[in-house]
């Protein structure tokens, strides 16, 4: 189990401290009003995701599943396995449905700022709301870190 584990911590650390580090430096970008730095922060964002996210996101999957197998975990009934299960589903149809599309938004309205020279107003409205889910999908998977470490309920 220690080689199962040892992976579920690296896909936890990837994707967790992906989506904690993305969003502040895209929150600072966001503040300096620039739209070159705003558009490169927004592209950056999505291409830390693919190198970050997903792989850890796959290696979560991938160890979890076996660990819970070999170790007899019930997937059957309300404990802390099951409800966190439903929190990473509920995470990842946010990151999929609302983030990803928000953030190609983002970068689309971001190099129409660079043209123009002002980024306009779609992006701040974009990048409020992707600041509001983003919240909601990193609460999330910190709580599901939290039933992990405690085995809670």
């Amino acid at each position: 189990m220690g080689f199962w584990l040892t992976l579920h911590l690296i896909g936890v650390l990837l994707m967790v401290g992906n989506i904690v580090t993305a969003a502040f430096w895209k929150i600072r970008a966001d503040r300096t009003g620039n739209p070159r730095i705003m558009h490169h922060a927004a592209k950056n964002v999505m291409i830390a995701d693919y190198v970050f996210t997903i792989p850890g996101l796959a290696l979560v999957v991938l160890s979890g599943g076996r660990m819970t197998g070999s170790l007899g975990y019930s997937l059957t009934g309300l404990n802390w396995l099951t409800f966190s299960l439903g929190m990473f589903a509920v995470t990842g149809l946010i990151w999929l449905l609302i983030l990803i599309p928000m953030q190609r938004k983002m970068i689309r309205l971001s190099a129409d700022g660079i043209e123009s020279g002002s980024v306009p107003a779609d992006y701040h409205k974009a990048s409020r709301n992707w600041a509001a889910y983003g919240t909601v999908a990193t609460l999330l998977p910190l709580g599901i870190l939290y039933l992990m470490v405690t085995k809670g309920f």
